[in-house]
């Protein structure tokens, strides 16, 4: 048998193909892939998906038009056009990323799946052997399918495949509430589709902020047909497509089933123990806080946890490669204030503590509507709104949450106060912030927090 040798090996090339470097010296690089090159974000994760929000929010305001008196509606939506203009273009950038790589200098690409066969040392499924100095996992993760689902013979939908089908159903049912089920929810019901959710939760987003999720939920159900605290007894064929029955003894048909109950890591099958590496019980791979998982191997992504969220994936692969070329200086995974955003209608975004883990934590507390700001009078908005909670000793940020109109980008400020223990007082006071942009909603609830203003002489004011 031959074995081939590298420097190092890569198995996964969604983040972890940002380890690989511009030269990767003697030794080379291994890049390991089964599936469509750049991993779950840019094929069948958060790209495709805001892109289609995005358009869905361009159809929303169309007919939100005549509030505004501006006479506008929505007469026709062109799926085909627009799932091909979003995957004519995420297809087009996997490509290239895989010709790329292929033809570097230095690198093998091989499209195939590794186990460990030892240290280091991995078989593929192509017959190939190879051995590396260094090897990063980063095989991601894939959508959970629950057995009753999955046992069913009934056909279903997860993320993977929703997104690409070839005509849109007069209706959607989809199992699970968190944030992948509302971002496509949205998608769908804003092109016409009617939607059920079905989710065991007594709320959508139940692990968001609690005053957050329940506003969202109370908005959602003025849009879309909500089942919660319901738990799935059975899935069936029926006339209308399919039907998900619930232990309360409700029926909910729709003509497709989306399933969107969580996410599993990509880890079973590799034969990890082989390689000295241990899983916790859910599968994800076990690392320090530099992301080794043993002597010579490293993780990051979605098949660690405790984020599964490309800019976290990125972040970590940006420490595990100065690990690599360094170590003698190795840096710890960068996960502290770490935000995160929900592309629905409306948006939601929220970095650190939320008002439930802080029960037994002193702290101040503050909530602005965007209501109260003039950008939100002229957005005529009556349900967004911006919490903050902050240490009343240190007058430092906590958590924040907003949900609203670009709540994406109007958190960008809390993130920076947070990631560079930045006194709020000092962000409050201690710069502009342009009136009447829609960003006042984050002065004002800064204002109203009950800490000490006081700033430093020559400052704003």
């Amino acid at each position: 048998m031959t074995v081939r040798d590298f420097s190092l090996a890569v198995i996964g090339s969604g983040s972890g193909n940002t380890i690989i470097p511009a030269d990767p010296g003697q030794g080379g690089a291994a890049l390991i892939e089964a599936g469509p090159f750049g991993g779950t974000c840019i094929n069948r994760g958060c790209i495709p998906s805001k892109m289609l929000a995005y358009t869905a929010e361009v159809a929303a305001r169309v007919r939100q038009a005549p509030r505004f008196g501006v006479a506008a509606e929505v007469t026709a939506v062109d799926w085909p056009a627009i799932r091909d203009r979003v995957f004519g273009r995420t297809d087009r950038v996997s490509a290239d990323g895989r010709d790329y790589r292929a033809g570097q200098d230095g690198v093998t690409l091989f499209r195939s799946r590794a186990r460990f066969t030892g240290r280091r040392e991995l078989a593929l499924d192509d017959g190939e052997t190879i051995r590396a100095g260094q090897i990063v996992i980063a095989t991601g993760s894939r959508p959970v399918v629950p057995p009753v689902v999955a046992g069913s013979g009934v056909g279903f939908h997860t993320s993977d495949t929703i997104m690409r089908i070839d005509a849109l159903p007069a209706s959607l049912v989809i199992l699970g509430g968190g944030y992948v089920a509302v971002e496509l929810a949205h998608v769908f019901s804003s092109l016409g589709v009617g939607v059920r959710i079905v989710e065991a939760a007594g709320t959508l987003l139940p692990g968001l902020d609690a005053g957050v999720a329940e506003r969202f939920t109370a908005l959602a159900a003025q849009r879309w047909d909500l089942h919660l605290s319901a738990n799935v007894t059975g899935v069936h064929r029926h006339a209308d497509g399919v039907a998900v029955t619930t232990q309360d003894g409700a029926t909910v048909t729709g003509g497709l089933l989306l399933v969107a109950t969580g996410r599993r890591p990509n880890t079973d099958g590799m034969n990890l123990d082989l390689a000295g590496v241990g899983l916790d019980e859910d599968g994800y791979v076990a690392v320090d806080e530099f992301g080794r998982a043993a002597d010579g191997i490293w993780a990051l992504g979605d098949c660690i946890a405790p984020f599964q969220l490309k800019h976290v994936a990125n972040a970590e692969a940006r420490a595990v490669a100065h690990n690599l070329a360094h170590p003698g200086d190795l840096r710890p995974l960068p996960h502290d204030a770490v935000p995160q955003a929900v592309f629905s209608e409306p948006q939601i975004a929220s970095v650190g503590a939320r008002g439930q883990d802080l029960t037994h934590t002193p702290h101040v507390r503050a909530c602005r509507a965007y209501g109260d700001t003039a950008y939100g009078w002229a957005l005529q908005d009556t349900s967004g709104f911006c919490t903050i909670y902050a240490d009343p000793a240190t007058g430092l940020l906590l958590g924040a949450h907003i949900i609203g109109h670009q709540a994406s980008l109007l958190i960008t400020p809390l993130i920076q106060a947070m990631a560079h223990r930045q006194r709020l007082a000092d962000l409050a006071r201690g710069q502009y912030w342009i009136h009447p942009a829609l960003s006042e909603v984050v002065e004002h609830t800064l204002l109203a927090l009950d800490i000490d203003l006081t700033v430093r002489s020559g400052q704003v004011h």
